[in-house]
């Protein structure tokens, strides 16, 4: 059977459209009285855990929140029990105090960075699980995988069984990490969207600073509870969540993609407070049908990852390049130098007590949640090139003032010196909390253009994780074969990234992705930099528009549309 349904004022063919939800003429009024065929007269609003509207959004808000507090908790652990006497004594083969060389830094390094692998992975596998299983499913793949980790983690007497607990519990992060942000974009409303983005790079920070506090206050312990303890406590995090999974809907947008237009519905109209009988419920479904229709009409003219390698009409590879090394960039700015080993670094290379080294290292990562707040609120106002460039020129102060601190402070036995050099660690926070935290999570979106937006965004956050990886492993080494010139290292990494932002990278803010498409179209293939100067001459569009409704009718005539893509 043959039937129509419309897009905007044209309509289309569609063959083998077996949900009996739409299995009509495809009118929007016979559309409307199909729902109301299926769900009967419902005036009353849904409710998922007994919630709706603002406080269904704040529910799940909870939840996403508590996922990313979860990422940066396992970032910063690790930090300071690599010094505690009782973490070397059941580890010597990673005790770098007792031994300072090449190859126990070495194994120091693989066994923090190795939780990077595990995530990369736990990324990748998502790329298939989320689509095909849902959101929620996927963050509860995620969740159960990271407990498992932590229990792991916390119950290891060997190396061997802390790196497999890291790689599991990566794994976990990796799927949560991959799947939250999405589940958060697809269910929150349009005007909290973009805040929301910067707001989780907020939320790691917020881990990081708790999993300093916690590391302090397990200093205090003597017996093994000084290291199992914190490295426990992770656990919380995924069980506070699990309970909320299986109550919670999914995403109305992966639901439509499944043919669930009715569940689909009952999702939008919670979250609006509103009846299912709505009519902005209704066109919120017309407009997730004409998505889906551009999305297949995407797929259908793309040639698989190979056109991801190819300029073409829209500059793919170019803006492939720039939403992956966006994520390069960010990871090499030298971050997880500080983040990861933060109080490694004010007690054996600064030279501080291992008291006032994990006081310092809470401090810091107390001021780095604070700091990145910032962004929150100028991202709009300033927009991404300016706050990606002001980050990266103190950064790269940061890093070059290090070097030359540390140097003396150790030479010299100077403390103030010290002192001096810890200041920049938090200075060093802020510029990247500022310019590089969140920005980087929502550049690759705002870059690509729709039909390789989602294999491009893998590639961008796989190669995240590659170079956080990469430099996780790299400092312990570094440190101990060229101590402080380590800092030199990122400040000439992070000056190198100011020219690449500023002749490479356009502006996006304010403009709607379908502009940012004519924007690059514009720029010649032989001079990229071309784009910096057409986006700064490009006028603001009066009232931006959203990718279905530009969407080009005369192409889409030429296709059969299937309202569900797989």
């Amino acid at each position: 059977m043959t039937t129509s349904f419309s897009v905007g004022e044209q309509e289309y063919e569609a063959k083998n459209f077996k949900d009996r939800q739409l299995d009509s003429s495809g009118d929007d009024s016979e559309l409307s009285e199909t729902f109301t065929n299926d769900i009967g007269n419902m005036d009353e609003c849904p409710k998922f855990l007994g919630c709706s509207g603002n406080k269904l959004q704040l529910v799940t808000s909870f939840m996403c929140s508590t996922g990313f507090l979860l990422f940066g908790y396992d970032q910063g652990v690790m930090g300071s029990l690599l010094t505690l006497p009782r973490f070397r004594e059941t580890f010597p083969s990673i005790d770098t105090v007792k031994n300072p060389d090449s190859h126990t830094s070495t194994v120091q390094g693989f066994v923090v960075a190795v939780y990077e692998v595990g995530c990369l992975f736990g990324a990748l596998t998502n790329l298939k699980i989320s689509d095909r299983f849902g959101r929620l499913k996927s963050i509860t793949l995620g969740c159960i995988l990271m407990v498992i980790g932590g229990v792991i983690q916390a119950s290891a007497f060997s190396i061997t069984q802390l790196i497999v607990g890291r790689i599991v519990s990566g794994l976990g992060n990796g799927m949560n990490t991959s799947s939250i942000p999405v589940y958060q974009s697809e269910t929150a409303r349009r005007e909290v969207r973009g805040k929301l983005v910067m707001l989780s790079g907020a939320l790691i920070t917020g881990g990081v600073a708790l999993s300093y506090w916690v590391d302090f206050g397990m200093y205090f312990t003597n017996g093994d509870e000084s290291f199992r303890f914190p490295i426990a406590f992770q656990i919380i995090f995924p069980l506070a969540i699990l309970p909320l999974l299986g109550k919670l809907p999914d995403s109305p947008r992966w639901l439509a993609s499944k043919k669930k237009f009715v569940e689909a519905a009952r999702v939008f109209a919670a979250f609006n407070d509103t009846s299912v009988n709505d009519s902005e419920i209704m066109e919120e479904l017309r407009m997730i049908r004409r998505s889906l229709a551009q999305e297949h009409l995407a797929q259908k003219k793309s040639n698989g990852l190979r056109t991801l390698l190819k300029q073409g009409k829209h500059r793919n590879f170019q803006r492939l390049m720039l939403g992956f090394w966006s994520q390069v960039f960010q990871q090499i700015t030298g971050i997880n130098l500080i983040t990861y080993y933060a109080g490694t670094i004010f007690e054996r290379y600064i030279g501080m007590s291992a008291l006032n080294s994990r006081i310092l290292a809470a401090c810091n990562g107390t001021e780095y949640f604070l700091a990145s707040f910032i962004a929150f609120f100028t991202i709009e106002h300033f927009g991404r090139r300016k706050l990606m460039m002001f980050g990266a020129c103190g950064q790269s102060l940061c890093m070059a003032l290090l070097t030359v601190l540390t140097l003396y402070a150790n030479k010299d036995n100077n403390g103030g010196l010290g002192i001096g050099a810890a200041v920049l660690l938090f200075v060093f926070n802020t510029f990247f909390a500022i310019g590089w935290l969140g920005m980087t999570w929502l550049l690759p979106a705002e870059l690509t253009p729709l039909s390789i937006r989602a294999p491009a965004n893998a590639i961008s956050t796989a190669g995240n994780w590659a170079f956080n990886f990469m430099v996780v492993m790299i400092t312990p080494i570094a440190f101990t074969n060229i101590g402080s010139y380590t800092y030199t290292i990122f400040a000439v990494i992070n000056a190198l990234i100011l020219p690449c932002v500023y002749f490479l990278y356009p502006e996006t803010k304010g403009r709607s992705l379908e502009q940012m498409d004519d924007i690059f179209a514009s720029c010649p293939t032989t001079k990229p930099w071309k784009v910096v100067s057409i986006a700064r001459n490009t006028p603001y569009e009066k009232k931006l528009v959203s990718d279905v409704e530009s969407f080009s009718k005369p192409e889409i005539e030429q296709i059969e549309i299937y309202p569900s893509v797989n």
